[in-house]
């Protein structure tokens, strides 16, 4: 036997758990390593570097509109 094979996986650092609380313990940690990783978030993009902003409002005709073309949103 190698010396990985006679190392335990867990090992009790301070306490003395019983087998409920040891018990406990490794099913979290084996489910927190069988748990998949989280695909990585989209990068938010800033409202200066979208590209959408360069493009023109829709015109909505009626009446008032030509006044409202010139004024800001």
């Amino acid at each position: 036997m190698s010396d990985d094979e006679k190392r335990p996986f867990l090992r009790v650092v301070r306490g003395n758990p019983d087998d409920a609380e040891l018990a406990a313990v490794t099913v979290v940690l084996a489910a927190a390593a069988s748990t998949p990783p989280a695909p990585p978030s989209p990068e938010r993009r800033s409202k200066w570097a979208d590209r959408a902003r360069l493009l023109r409002r829709s015109l909505h005709p009626g009446e008032g509109a030509w006044r409202a073309s010139g004024l800001p949103r």
